[in-house]
């Protein structure tokens, strides 16, 4: 329940970055936004969005051990284990928006002002700006990408490892493993494909107003 509260906790706060001012805008007809305000939120949805990714594989860790190394795992899955991997987690997602907030700080925006999305993000954002941002656009895309791609590739080879390790178990035993294992699974799959699909693709291949 310790990685399950974290969940829950980057969950709540990454939607409440979004939907909160969202409802305002929407309720008051006010559909202005601060330059402060919106890198604010771009760090709150890239903060709370990495950390959820961390402990999604902490999680799917902790799946592991108590699987495949039951005996093990008050050793290794201690309290003090945990609270270093979730602080590691925390510190994970602030240098991953650190950087995102940095590069798109480094470009001029003295242009146009309107954002045509329903949210600060970075790619909306870049487009404002009034120089060449494919650089810049190409390595927010790494970051992004890189961390989407390799952590699900990482979630979904863990699944692999545990489920292989479910042929030695009984068949009460593989369906309490299984019952755990799918609800993860099914979470994983919701949460990452959107993001591979937003993230790990240029804005001058998905242009916003398609």
């Amino acid at each position: 329940y310790f990685l399950l509260f974290y969940l829950s906790l980057s969950d709540t706060c990454l939607s409440t970055s979004i939907a909160p001012r969202m409802i305002v805008d929407a309720l008051v007809k006010n559909t202005t936004i601060s330059f402060t305000e919106c890198i604010v939120q771009v760090f709150s949805i890239h903060f709370f969005g990495c950390l959820e990714i961390f402990i999604l594989i902490l999680m799917a860790f902790d799946r592991y051990v108590a699987i495949c190394k039951p005996l093990h795992y008050g050793a290794i899955m201690s309290q003090w284990v945990c609270g270093v991997l979730v602080a590691l987690a925390w510190l994970g997602s602030c240098v991953h928006s650190l950087v995102q907030i940095f590069l798109a700080l480094s470009l001029p925006f003295c242009g146009p002002n309107v954002i045509n999305h329903y949210l600060c993000d970075l790619q909306p954002l870049l487009q404002l700006a009034c120089a060449d941002t494919y650089v810049i656009n190409l390595l927010l895309v790494s970051n992004s990408g890189a961390i989407c791609t390799v952590s699900f590739v990482v979630l979904m080879l863990s699944y692999v490892i545990i489920l292989r390790s479910l042929r030695n178990h009984s068949a009460e035993g593989r369906r309490k493993a299984l019952s755990t294992c799918i609800s993860h699974i099914i979470v994983v799959v919701l949460f990452f494909g959107p993001c591979i699909f937003i993230y790990t693709r240029p804005a001058t291949t998905f242009p916003m107003d398609k």
